[in-house]
């Protein structure tokens, strides 16, 4: 273990947000979500969930590889809503939606600085119903253009940017650790033992 390896992990670890997360419902095409895992480790989310009630679980998100960012998180997956819900409700405080309908407040006008998890619905379909019910708000991203929605991996990078950005603001990148202890050094163990720190 190099000393530049062990700052670069450390370094990392420190800007990790345990308190903002991701959920993706019924993400068809894979490549959307190695792309939203990618952006969810550049911002320094830990925590990914993915619930899958109509497509076939695809198998290999879990995968670590030098091209993927799965490695460097912690992939929840579930095969019900309810399940789903039911830990990311005990581990945040607010779920809020991107949603395109009624009731949906721009993301400039959000505040992601608190205990949150988003949710980011199907390619086609969007944040279903049942996942509507659980969720405490929805949220939009304003566009003047002809075509409303953006790609998946777009709409959730636009979004965390904004988080991150709201989030840099009140501190919560300046170095110090945000995970609970217990979690940090468990992660630091396993990322110690990967092969390709930097990838």
């Amino acid at each position: 273990m190099t000393p530049e390896r062990l700052e670069n992990i450390t370094r990392v670890l420190n800007n990790r947000q345990p308190d903002l997360a991701i959920v993706m419902e019924n993400i068809e095409d894979p490549h959307n979500i190695f792309a939203v895992m990618r952006t969810c480790d550049a911002v320094g989310i830990q925590d990914v969930y993915v619930v899958n009630t109509e497509f076939r679980t695809h198998k290999k998100h879990g995968k670590a590889s030098s091209s993927s960012a799965a490695k460097w998180l912690t992939l929840h997956q579930f095969e019900t809503l309810e399940d789903c819900m039911e830990v990311v409700k005990s581990r945040y405080d607010k779920l809020y939606a991107g949603y395109l309908g009624e009731g949906s407040v721009s993301i400039y006008d959000m505040d992601f600085t608190d205990s949150i998890a988003l949710a980011f619905g199907n390619e086609h379909f969007g944040i279903s119903d049942d996942l509507l019910k659980y969720c405490d708000g929805r949220f939009v991203i304003p566009q003047v253009g002809m075509i409303r929605s953006l790609n998946i991996s777009v709409a959730c990078a636009v979004t965390l940017y904004e988080a991150k950005r709201q989030r840099v603001q009140k501190g919560y990148y300046d170095g110090t650790a945000r995970l609970p202890e217990d979690d940090l050094q468990v992660l630091k163990a396993k990322w110690m033992q990967s092969r390709h720190t930097n990838k």
